[in-house]
């Protein structure tokens, strides 16, 4: 990978924080932590990472709700976002859909399987935008 993809984990296990962040960094990621929902916004903002990587179940903002502000703000909408969650239920998938998420990863799922979504995500070409022209 020539140039670090910035990857926010928006997460409130530290185990998981912890897991998943080594391993992003081990294959060349940057990795930017936000423990709640409300901070994980506000690092959207500053950060303008590369995807998101979200937890559903957050002390403060559900994982959904967040996502739909991400996704349906014409600011971020580009950014991916992937939901990473130990919930497995087929609601919960159908949830992340409708809110815009482009990934739906369980927590249970094989390390490598997790890094080829999170590349393959990170490697699409930005939309189109009608302003995006040379000048």
């Amino acid at each position: 990978m020539s140039e670090s993809k910035t990857i926010l984990i928006i997460e409130d296990s530290a185990a998981s924080i912890k897991y998943i962040r080594s391993h992003l960094e081990k294959e060349g990621f940057r990795t930017v932590v936000a423990e709640n929902g409300f901070t994980g916004l506000n690092k959207v903002r500053e950060v303008r990472p590369d995807l998101v990587l979200l937890d559903i179940m957050l002390p403060d903002l559900d994982g959904h709700k967040l996502c739909r502000m991400i996704k349906f703000n014409r600011a971020y909408k580009d950014i991916p976002v992937a939901m990473f969650t130990s919930r497995d239920t087929e609601e919960d998938a159908k949830l992340a859909k409708k809110c815009g998420a482009d990934a739906f990863i369980l927590k249970n799922t094989h390390i490598a399987i997790v890094i080829e979504t999170i590349r393959r995500l990170v490697s699409r070409p930005a939309p189109e935008t009608p302003n995006s022209g040379p000048a």
